[in-house]
């Protein structure tokens, strides 16, 4: 895997089913081109802990960046710690091609 740079910054999470808007979230997100050529991506998203709390184990989720990107994610871990306000993601739709990522 070639690591090819991280976005970082501020977005809204939401839901793509239902409309449930979660709030202000930050996010760091780190991305790589596999041997295959396809890009993947993994990181942190931080929101207040009741909100964490509700989105937390959805499949449809979004988190829409100030900067206009709609990223699609789902949550890595099975289950999020009481009161925690942070949590590992797999961002699995609408990052930037390759050669877009800033080191």
């Amino acid at each position: 895997m070639q690591f090819l740079g991280a976005i970082r910054g501020n977005g809204v999470l939401t839901s793509s089913n239902d409309g449930q808007d979660y709030g202000p979230a930050e996010y760091d997100i780190d991305g790589f081109r596999t041997q295959t050529g396809d890009v993947m991506a993994s990181g942190e998203i931080r929101l207040p802990a009741e909100q964490l709390a509700q989105a937390f184990g959805r499949r449809d989720l979004c988190l829409q960046t100030e900067q206009g990107a709609l990223l699609t994610l789902r949550f890595s871990a099975k289950n999020v710690r009481v009161g925690t306000d942070a949590a590992h993601i797999e961002v699995t739709g609408g990052l930037p091609d390759a050669k877009n990522w800033r080191r």
